[in-house]
């Protein structure tokens, strides 16, 4: 089956009569039950809830998962729940293999893990083979810093991937990583949430486990706050499980609701913002050589002259994602804090364009990311991430441009 078919036929009850289309919610914290020894039944609110076996069936199918019933994917209270589980599956002391460019609440936490002594914390440059090889390995290239515990080296228990990369775009060869991590026998988790399953499935390229923010995209309306775990493997999925259930980390059943709700309509809204974000990217970079608007360089996976653009056309179906990021020009010569002050202006400017961060729903937002001091020092003071809502090309596209000039204008940066 199409999955923008699975997308609306699967999780619903089943056609009776007098049955109704959409699944309840489920509000309850207790379930009735008095069999002694039972393991199969629901027992109590934090370990099951009916309302959360929809989306999570249907995105174990989305994912790949061969039997969603068997292994669905496992919901949490937020996709910061999600990376925690998944980084529970390593011992104390293991090594984390992670991009230099990443979700800054991966970072943070992998840092707190790190300071901690929980875990020890290589971040590379994943476009970079052999740099993730050695990294993998224990004897991390040439001026790699490493940044876990002393005496932590060796080599690394999990790779974690994101394709493309928050915010900068950078897009993994997942096959050739994922192979290289499990030659060095670690697993592989990657974070699907800017290319959704509908664009790119990580298991089929040999993932051991998937997260998502389901807040973004899969929700899509910028009105709760979700995440998930996938995986194929049985004895993974049981240690998901046991962590959500030990941990607290759960959905609560309207968010489930709604989330599923929001799954329906995934397929139109990503071929509208992946159209939108493919001509903006388009119209941006001829602009930019033109030298019409204040842009020091465009990135898009779907470019052809993005870096990794052969790899992203090999491993990412039906578009590139909805996200593009625009890096904002300075005056010649200018320092980080002037290229800030063009860029600021620029987002002040705009009144489409929502100024916030996040992603993933049907309006279009707009970030400087270097407005948090946690952001690396290699992401652009001026670097603005978009993301792309259902909003009509042509009315983004003028504020975008109304935005630029405005900032020019003001004498912040070149017209």
């Amino acid at each position: 089956m199409h999955p923008e078919t699975l997308l609306v036929s699967a999780a619903r009850p089943a056609k009776e009569v007098d049955a109704p289309v959409n699944e309840p919610v489920h509000f309850t914290s207790t379930f009735v039950g008095w069999e002694s020894g039972a393991t199969d039944r629901r027992v109590y609110g934090r370990m099951s809830n009916p309302s959360w076996e929809g989306p999570e069936h249907l995105l174990a199918a989305l994912e790949g998962v061969e039997d969603p019933t068997a292994t669905p994917a496992l919901l949490f209270s937020s996709g910061m729940g999600a990376i925690a589980a998944a980084l529970h599956l390593v011992p104390t002391g293991a090594r984390v293999v992670a991009p230099q460019h990443a979700y800054n609440g991966l970072t943070s936490l992998l840092a707190s893990l790190r300071e901690s002594g929980r875990l020890a914390v290589d971040q590379v440059d994943i476009t970079d083979l052999a740099a993730v090889e050695a990294a993998l390995a224990g004897t991390p290239a040439p001026g790699t810093p490493d940044a876990g515990p002393a005496g932590a080296r060796g080599p690394a228990a999990i790779l974690w991937l994101e394709s493309p990369t928050n915010p900068m775009l950078e897009v993994a060869d997942l096959r050739a990583l994922a192979e290289a991590a499990h030659a060095a026998g670690a697993l592989v988790v990657v974070d699907n949430t800017f290319a959704t399953p509908l664009v790119q499935r990580p298991l089929e390229l040999g993932a051991d486990v998937v997260v998502h923010s389901v807040t973004k995209y899969l929700a899509g309306h910028s009105d709760v706050v979700l995440g998930a775990a996938v995986t194929r493997d049985p004895a993974l999925h049981a240690r998901l499980l046991e962590h959500r259930t030990l941990h607290g980390a759960i959905a609560g059943p309207m968010e489930a609701f709604l989330a599923l709700r929001g799954m329906r309509t995934l397929a139109l809204r990503l071929e509208r913002s992946q159209a939108t974000a493919a001509e903006l990217a388009r119209r941006a970079e001829a602009a930019r050589r033109e030298g019409a608007l204040p842009l020091a360089a465009v990135r898009y996976p779907g470019l052809p002259d993005h870096p990794q653009h052969a790899i992203a056309a090999e491993q990412m179906h039906g578009g590139f994602g909805s996200v593009l990021t625009l890096e904002v020009a300075g005056p010649e010569g200018a320092g980080d804090e002037e290229v800030a002050a063009v860029a600021d202006a620029m987002v002040t400017a705009l009144r489409l364009w929502v100024p916030a961060t996040s992603l993933g729903g049907v309006e279009s937002l707009v970030e400087r990311r270097r407005r948090f001091a946690a952001e690396p020092r290699t992401v652009p003071a001026g670097l603005l991430r978009l993301s792309c809502g259902i909003e009509h090309v042509e009315d983004l596209w003028e504020d975008l441009v109304h935005g630029l000039r405005a900032a020019a204008a003001a004498g912040a940066g070149p017209r």
